[in-house]
């Protein structure tokens, strides 16, 4: 009886820390969708565009029908963050031991959640949901597995970096080496297809700017040149050093951490793979975010959990932040505090002054010197 009662008292807490962290993740992170991520939403197939295309092209007869309003990638991207908040809320329902349920509130809580909200219309919060309907449809529809994954691929090219790790580590550990290769082949040459064609065709950036003229919000022009630029021409624009050193810290508390859960070689490259992208572009805290993104993932189909060193590993993350976007700020609950933009805006600036504040991982000058200047992002973003 007391044993029971002692399991249903625990049961309730667990339960009040969960909405309690998705409350807070939600009130430090929530806005509108920018223009940034609205712009490549727009991005389809239809247009002449060779990545990035899935989602824009989806929405692509809804949109010309309303004249690319604005509300329609709104809805989109609100409808995936929504259904991934319901894949964590199951989750966390679902899961018998506290200590994993401990992991779902504690990501929450950690910067990592609210930047999950901040984020919002980004592609990452599509591929993170194609990877956990995939994961669902394993063992039984190992190919409808691998088609979901493939449409990952199809949505940003970076599921080479996030995604598609973590289900070859799921993969190998439920199936034999010949039926897991089986399941990555299709994924992976969608990959090499991406990365080999043009980004997009010659005058689709032009034909696509000019069906957004119209549009009730303002196309980033900058977001649409990363179709006609090369990964060399990108690497002009920042220093990829300087990066990597912004990423470190976050990459060395998440590595450490997934050895001492004495998690497996494979499974530790899929945590640290998102690290990987500093040689794609300069969105160092995105990076990051990604990197606690697999942690969290990885740790949580892990077959049993540490608590020790996972208590280590989420005192150090919570230490690290995770800069926003557009020269936003995480909500601080302190009486009397400010906003630095309303309530849900969308505003956005196109070079913010420097992501790099003196609390945040150090990063060198030139790295400063290069996001403060007015110059077309890098070409993943």
């Amino acid at each position: 009886m007391t044993s029971t009662l002692d399991r249903t008292t625990t049961s309730r807490g667990l339960n009040a820390l969960f909405a309690l962290a998705l409350l807070l993740a939600a009130y430090r992170g929530f806005r509108l969708p920018g223009d940034w991520a609205v712009t490549l939403e727009a991005v389809s197939l239809t247009d002449g565009f060779h990545r990035r295309f899935l989602v824009g092209t989806l929405l692509h007869p809804l949109a010309v029908a309303t004249g690319h309003a604005y509300w329609v990638f709104a809805a989109a991207a609100f409808a995936v963050l929504a259904a991934l908040l319901g894949v964590v809320a199951v989750a966390f329902a679902r899961a018998r031991h506290p200590g994993r349920k401990l992991l779902v509130a504690g990501w929450l809580l950690l910067p990592s959640g609210g930047f999950l909200f901040h984020e919002v219309g980004y592609f990452d919060q599509v591929l993170y949901l194609l990877l956990f309907v995939a994961l669902g449809q394993l063992p039984r529809r190992p190919a409808v597995a691998s088609g979901l994954l493939t449409a990952a691929v199809f949505t940003h090219e970076i599921a080479a970096l996030t995604v598609l790790p973590v289900f070859a580590v799921v993969l190998l550990r439920r199936f034999p080496v010949r039926s897991t290769a089986l399941s990555l082949v299709t994924p992976i040459v969608a990959e090499l297809a991406v990365l080999t064609l043009p980004a997009s065709s010659p005058g689709a950036v032009a034909r696509l700017t000019t069906a957004l003229a119209t549009a009730d919000f303002t196309p980033r022009a900058d977001a649409l040149a990363l179709f006609e630029r090369t990964q060399s021409q990108s690497w002009q624009l920042y220093s990829i050093t300087e990066v990597l050193l912004c990423v470190t810290p976050i990459l060395v508390v998440v590595v450490s951490g997934a050895v001492l859960q004495r998690l497996d070689a494979l499974a530790v490259v899929a945590v640290a793979a998102p690290a990987l992208l500093a040689f794609a572009g300069w969105d160092w805290a995105r990076w990051g975010f990604l990197l606690v993104v697999n942690f969290a993932v990885v740790l949580w189909l892990s077959p049993a959990l540490r608590p020790l060193p996972l208590l280590a590993a989420a005192a150090l993350l919570a230490y690290l932040p995770l800069p926003y976007f557009d020269a936003l700020h995480p909500r601080e609950l302190t009486a009397g505090q400010v906003f630095p933009a309303p309530w849900g805006s969308r505003t956005v600036n196109t070079a913010p002054q420097s992501l790099c504040t003196v609390s945040e991982p150090p990063c060198a000058s030139t790295f400063s010197r290069a996001i403060a200047r007015p110059s077309p992002l890098p070409s993943v973003a």
